[in-house]
This record gives C-alpha cells, structure tokens and sequence, in this order.
C-alpha cells in the first residue's frame, strides 16, 4: 500500500466580500479536489491545539502524527534541521526574516520576496559585521532565514507576517535578552541602507530588505522516527525549509525538485512527478505546496484562487492520474492550518479533510470546500491522531 499525503498550506479560508461571501476555495475551480471528494471521504479536523500558535510548525508536525504538546521546541530549529544545522541543547536559533519597513510600520514580511541569490549575499554581510560574540547567521531560502545564539531562549516574539502594514513598535522581542535583541534588529538596518543589493532593488522598482526580523525561536527537538511510529519509510516534498526540516527530524528522506520555489512560478506538476517517482521506493510520500499561504498572506484574493486552480490542476491532476494507475494506494490531501485573505494571517479554525482510496467508502459530498465540510459527521478534534486513523483505515 502506498500513503500519500498533499499539504496546501492555508488553502482553507473564510468567506470574502470581494467574491461574493465565497472563500477561495469556493470561487476556485477544483474539479480534481472534488473528484477526490466524491470517490471518498469528507470531513474536518483541529490541526492545531488552541494553546499552541496556528502555524505550520505547529500543523505539520500534528499532521503526521506527533502531538506538538509534547514534542514541539519552535519554529526554528526544524528549519535548522532542513539546513543540517547541529545544535547543542544549550543553543537557541531565531527565525530570521528579510523585512521591509516603511515609516515605521511592516511593509512587506518578505521584503519584496526577495530571491534566494540576493539573500544570501545580505546574510553573509550580516555574519561578517554582526556575527560573532554568540550569534551565528544562516542562510536559507528567499526571505527565510536563521540566526543561532547561545542566549535569550525566553523571550516573546511576534510572525512578521502576523503585523503586516502594522506599527512594529509594539512587537519588538519581549522577555530575556530583549535589549540585545533589539538592538541586534536596528543595528542590521544600518548595514542594509545602503547595501549593494538593496541599492540594485530600489533602481529595478522593488522592496528592499531594510531589517531583520527575529522570531520563531527554540531549542532542539527530540522527535521518534516516522518508521517506528508508523513502519513506514517515506520523502518528503517541499521548497519551505521548515517543512523540510519536519520531514528530516522524523527520518523523512527530502527530496530536491528542480522548479520548486514555494511561491506563485513553482512546478507543480513536477512536484508530483518527482512525488510519484519517489513512491516507487517508498511507501510514504508527503507533498506541501506554500504558494496559497503566500496568497492569504499578501492579502491577494486573486492570486489565492489562481493557486488554487493550478494546485489542483497541475499537481493534484498529476498525482491523481499517476496513483489511479497503482493497485494501492490511499491519499489523504487538507492544510496544515487555514489563513485568512482578509486579516492575512493564520487561525485557529478546524479545516476540511478529504481522503480517497484503497478500502474508503465515500460519505457522499460532492465538493472540497470549507462549507461542504462542515456538513459532514466525520470529526477529528485532535490534529496528531488523524495520521494513525489515515494509515489504519478507522474511516473506512
């Protein structure tokens, strides 16, 4: 038997004026998302606990099967792990995001969405004037990166993405080391004025990275193998560092797809292409798409619903044609956390599940969409359980 499961992160939203009181996933053409409805299971299910904070560090790790009460340190040092990152248990590592400030207020959390070549020249500038006396920087992909310290583990952080177009004042690091912190944030946007990138970026039109921004921080997790939880061997298939390093902490092989970017231009059809060549090896295959968690974020209606239509067009079209060539399979497809267009950011609402395959008989819905779903009997309150009831068949 063969287990996929597919991750849009943030698909699932809540209803928008703008589309008539439709959400995305409404508006959007899905023909694939309810083909796999209607040849199978519909239902709903809390990803994420409502103490923890609606991320997909959070939802992913609950996703495939491990209650983030227990084993979850933070954001960071599962992006650390995708990045073979070595962290000894006294050490702290940061999310560090390229940001835009404007007049005081977060301008874009992803200064610009700058490229991965651009960033890292700025982080290596940033390790060359700020790094040292226990601060080590990271680079990762685009906007995301880290910084490692051996201090300041308690102190409160806030997403970036969670301010967007807000005064940051308020949501400067709070708690330990908090002076230091700050300090550290202020000083980056003096060497990134008049940075050669940034200068290049301003002349072509676009946001500058003006600062860092520190965030999602923790110490090293301690996480039982996939295999040994489930038996089951398997890959995982993201362009987000952080759902890289959740595969990796739990044995999950990670597997490179040229064209896979995380943003609106990644190959979604050779997303799943690699996904099915990978399950020729393995029985477990976990694919994630970011780009309709980018849309919710930018607040962009339009841009979500066209992430949509090509997710579900050119991977989930692909996927399916490939698995309904197989003898078994099952698939189980949902986000990991719903984002919301409007206040741009993510919630803690339960998000609809949809799952088809070998030994499934369907519950007779007809569309994937938040409303359908919510129509339906099947309920799961705790996110970490339905990875055990999706491998055993308990729906069926």
């Amino acid at each position: 038997m063969k287990y996929i499961l597919v991750v849009p992160d943030g698909v699932a939203d809540k209803p928008i004026p703008e589309l008539g009181n439709k959400t995305p996933l409404e508006a959007a053409k899905r023909q694939n998302l309810d083909t796999i409805v209607q040849k199978g299971l519909l239902g709903q299910v809390q990803t994420v606990p409502k103490e923890l904070p609606s991320g997909s560090d959070v939802a992913c790790m609950s996703l495939l099967g491990y209650d983030p009460r227990r084993y979850y340190t933070g954001r960071a040092p599962l992006e650390a792990a995708s990045l073979g990152i070595s962290l000894s248990k006294e050490e702290v590592v940061f999310r560090c995001n390229l940001i835009t400030l404007e007049k005081g207020k977060m301008k874009d959390y992803s200064a610009g969405h700058i490229s991965s070549e651009e960033a890292k020249a700025i982080i290596a500038t940033l390790q060359e004037k700020l790094g040292g006396d226990g601060f080590q920087f990271y680079a990762g992909v685009q906007y995301r990166h880290l910084l490692v310290s051996r201090r300041y583990g308690k102190v409160k952080c806030t997403p970036p993405h969670d301010i967007a177009g807000k005064e940051v004042e308020p949501y400067f690091p709070k708690g330990e080391g908090e002076k230091e912190l700050r300090e550290l944030m202020e000083e980056s946007q003096k060497i990134l004025s008049d940075h050669p990138v940034n200068q290049k970026r301003k002349k072509e039109g676009k946001d500058p990275a003006t600062s860092i921004w520190l965030w999602g921080q923790g110490t090293r997790p301690v996480l039982p193998s996939f295999n040994s939880q489930y038996g089951l061997d398997g890959s995982v298939i993201s362009a987000v560092d952080l759902v890289r390093g959740v595969g990796r902490s739990v044995g999950l092989e990670v597997i490179q797809v040229p064209g896979a970017t995380g943003y609106f231009d990644t190959d979604y059809k050779a997303k799943a292409q690699y996904g099915l060549e990978a399950l020729k090896k393995k029985d477990f295959l976990f694919i994630h798409v970011e780009s309709t968690d980018e849309a919710g974020h930018m607040g962009d209606v339009k841009l979500k619903v066209e992430a949509i239509e090509d997710f579900d067009n050119l991977l989930v079209g692909t996927l399916l044609e490939g698995l309904l060539k197989m003898k078994e399979f099952r698939l189980l497809l949902l986000p990991d956390h719903m984002t919301s267009t409007v206040i741009r950011t993510h919630t803690h609402d339960p998000v609809p599940f949809t799952l088809f395959g070998t030994g499934v008989k369907g519950n007779g819905f007809k569309t994937y969409t938040e409303e359908e779903a919510s129509h339906s009997k099947l309920w799961v309150s705790e996110g970490f359980t339905l990875m055990g009831k999706f491998l055993k068949g308990e729906f069926s």
